[in-house]
């Protein structure tokens, strides 16, 4: 991560008035050796805290503050460029701030800024929380490009979650430049729609609602740092038992991403029996991308608008599944799980959600009916299940890299059942080991008792029942302790 350079590639803002250089950083946290901006002190008088207010940075490059004998002001000899107009901001509304910083050789190395209340005292204003949330989304966005901000160009768009026409405007005029181009021209307009008095008030509620989704979407580059593959194969391991081959295919797919620092150019296609931990490896996956991660069933979707969305010129219309899982997940970098894509061709409505899939996973962008903006998917990681994959249309099946997942042998149940779903179930509701006991042929009974179904899912309702009915005896009959040989087995689940 490249960290703050003051005497690297500064430039000076074009107004003469400023006495501030631009500096470039993708740093994602602020401190004294990289600060948010650096104030000269002549005086001396700025301390760790200091309250005062930021003189609009354009055209009077200062901050003022009290001082022993009066007000005082020092100049911003240096910014962040990801900060510019988020002083500009403060600045034109007189907003009163506490900086935190650190005295050093060269200046007042700012690194906190909080918003306090008018009159100054200790507490802090109610808006802080905008205020901390603009900084924060700040710093986790790249740097802007090195062309200094046009003050005559406009970026024209309540706490914690940008809803109201206000926070959505501060937001833009602050933060806009860190959003994809595409995206904050749609934010443009659509603040336009929503503050103007030419359009109906359907119109407004609609581009309002859809400016709140797009905005509090946290818009990522798709740099991906690289991957532990030891680390990847711990968290495989702890998610699946066994399957070795499955394993080390799936962290050869994903390992790319140490060379190239991009997601893969396929997904991954998990196709096996039900019960066969599928959906497991998918979630470890994004554990190990270290990614938010959403769900897409595709048993329960048989129109495609279900997934692209209803167009605003329906008094109900809402966004779509996917554009509501970027939005849940708060940034544009995820893992999509879509599960049973093998019945995704079985659309009833008007169309094939096939088709839609298609767009998603061909990571050239998506675009929501309802949103009306190409949304950038090259930070989506697709992971689809399915059971057959003879129901999977050819285009589709392309964009994978396909696993077959097969099922446990019944030794490897032996071990599942014994090591992992019996003791899982015990400490889920508070049983000693000790307190429901399996014997040697009561194990061989419960395998064989599932010998025709595939996966572990019968095997872990099997581990339920027995937990069950042992803490039923201990709790009704005062036993200490409930042993299951081969027939009480096949008498409780046979």
């Amino acid at each position: 991560m490249p960290v703050f350079d003051f005497n690297h590639a500064s430039e000076t803002v074009k107004e003469s008035e400023c006495t501030y250089h631009i500096f470039y950083s993708g740093s994602s946290q602020s401190s004294p050796e990289q600060p948010i901006l650096l104030l000269s002190n002549r005086e001396g008088q700025l301390k760790h805290h200091t309250d005062g207010l930021f003189l609009n940075p354009i055209k009077r490059t200062a901050f003022e503050f009290k001082g022993a004998a009066g007000m005082v002001r020092e100049d911003i000899l240096k910014i962040d460029a990801r900060f510019v107009s988020l002083l500009k901001w403060l600045g034109e509304n007189h907003i009163n701030v506490r900086l935190s910083g650190a005295v050093r050789e060269d200046g007042y190395a700012v690194y906190k800024i909080r918003e306090i209340a008018f009159g100054g005292g200790v507490k802090l204003s109610a808006e802080d929380g905008f205020l901390q949330f603009m900084i924060e989304r700040l710093l986790s966005s790249d740097a802007p490009s090195r062309e200094i901000p046009d003050e005559d160009e406009e970026e024209t768009g309540d706490s914690m979650k940008l809803t109201s026409i206000q926070s959505i405007t501060d937001f833009l005029n602050c933060a806009g430049r860190t959003l994809p181009d595409n995206i904050r021209l749609w934010a443009r307009r659509n603040l336009a729609v929503a503050k103007s008095s030419e359009v109906s008030q359907e119109e407004r509620r609609h581009a309002q609602h859809a400016l709140s989704i797009m905005m509090n979407i946290q818009w990522k580059g798709n740099y991906f740092q690289a991957i532990d593959p030891k680390e990847a194969r711990r968290i495989l391991d702890e998610e699946l038992y066994g399957m070795e081959q499955v394993k080390q295919r799936i962290i050869e797919t994903i390992i790319q991403i140490n060379r190239t620092h991009t997601l893969p150019a396929y997904g991954l296609l998990l196709i096996g029996p039900a019960g066969t931990g599928k959906s497991q490896i998918a979630y470890a996956v994004a554990r190990i991308l270290k990614l938010p991660w959403t769900t897409l069933d595709m048993s329960s979707i048989n129109d495609p608008e279900q997934l692209t969305g209803s167009s605003r010129i329906y008094a109900n219309a809402k966004p779509g599944i996917i554009m509501d899982a970027f939005s849940v997940a708060g940034e544009s970098n995820l893992v999509f799980i879509i599960n049973e894509l093998d019945k995704a061709a079985s659309g009833k409505g008007n169309g094939n959600p096939a088709d839609v899939l298609l767009t998603l996973l061909d990571n050239l962008g998506f675009t929501d009916n309802y949103i009306e903006c190409m949304i950038p998917t090259v930070g989506v990681y697709p992971i689809a299940t399915a059971n057959d994959k003879d129901q999977i249309s050819a285009p589709l099946m392309s964009r994978f890299a396909v696993i077959e997942i097969p099922d446990y042998t019944p030794e490897e149940k032996k071990v599942i059942f014994s090591r992992y779903a019996l003791p899982k179930v015990l400490k889920r509701i508070g049983m000693e080991e000790g307190e429901c006991v399996l014997t040697e042929e009561g194990l061989e009974a419960v395998i064989d008792l599932h010998r025709n179904t595939s996966g572990i899912r019968d095997l872990e309702q099997a581990a339920e029942h027995l937990a069950a009915n042992a803490l039923y005896q201990i709790e009704v009959d005062h036993v200490k302790s409930v042993i299951f040989d081969g027939n009480r087995v096949r008498e409780l689940l046979g």
